[in-house]
């Protein structure tokens, strides 16, 4: 893998037990990510998308092929290393946020620093609340996550998939649960990760608008990678999508 490839995929095939018979989610997907890039990965609904991001994040194994991820074999770990490495090298975003409710705002963005094991918890705190401020939540940290708005909240899941430093961000449909300028202003919140953190994010998006500002977008379609280097106009991805569910 060069120096510049964080993410290398080669021939990853991904096949479910699906009653007597079988079905493949995936096809053979050879597909390379550098630092640094922010992609956008897209398709029709069942096109193998989130299967893909479950290959890279490790939550799921290939059936066949390869899946390296910063020099790191990820198809060969086991799941104590698996979740040792997911902790230390990647944060995931989700739609639906997934902040322990029990908890406050701070805690949460605490908890993945506490399951690694380091820094004090004068030092949690302290990370915890300079990442709040960071997504212009800090005022929010002693609240409960009910009390906040889902904007408020999704920018909090942010601040927690950056608690321990990883250099990859994958999301998986980060801005689909948001209004329309709540959604515009996490994907800036993204933008400034890639450009001044030196972040690299991979996330699955419908949303035309936004995808339009990523480096390149991959389209996938029936379980495979039909174009990895699509670039703006996002429409223009879109409108293939579109052609290729016809067919």
């Amino acid at each position: 893998m060069g120096s510049d490839t964080l993410i290398d995929l080669r021939g990853v095939i991904k096949r479910y037990q699906v009653g007597d018979g079988e079905f493949t989610a995936l096809k053979g997907i050879d597909l390379k990510v550098n630092r640094g890039e922010f992609v956008a990965v897209i398709g029709k609904s069942g096109s193998g998308k989130s299967t893909l991001l479950n290959m890279i994040t490790g939550i799921d194994r290939p059936t066949e092929g390869e899946v390296h991820v910063g020099g790191t074999a990820v198809h060969t770990l086991s799941e104590g290393e698996m979740a040792r490495w997911r902790g230390k090298e990647m944060g995931i975003i989700f739609q639906f946020f997934q902040l322990l409710p029990t908890l406050t705002i701070a805690e949460n963005v605490m908890l993945p620093m506490e399951f690694r094991g380091i820094r004090s918890m004068k030092q949690r705190r302290e990370r915890a609340l300079h990442l709040l401020e960071m997504v212009d939540v800090v005022e929010q940290a002693d609240k409960m996550p009910a009390a906040l708005s889902g904007g408020q909240q999704q920018r909090v899941a942010i601040a927690r998939a950056l608690a321990n430093d990883p250099p990859l961000i994958v999301g998986d449909e980060p801005t689909g649960n948001l209004d329309s300028r709540t959604a515009d202003a996490v994907f800036a919140l993204f933008e400034r990760l890639v450009t001044e953190e030196d972040k690299t994010i991979l996330m699955v998006t419908h949303d035309d608008d936004l995808a339009q500002r990523v480096h390149r977008a991959i389209i996938v379609h029936d379980g495979a990678v039909v174009d990895r280097n699509h670039t703006p106009a996002f429409t223009d991805a879109q409108q293939m999508v579109g052609e290729m569910a016809l067919h």
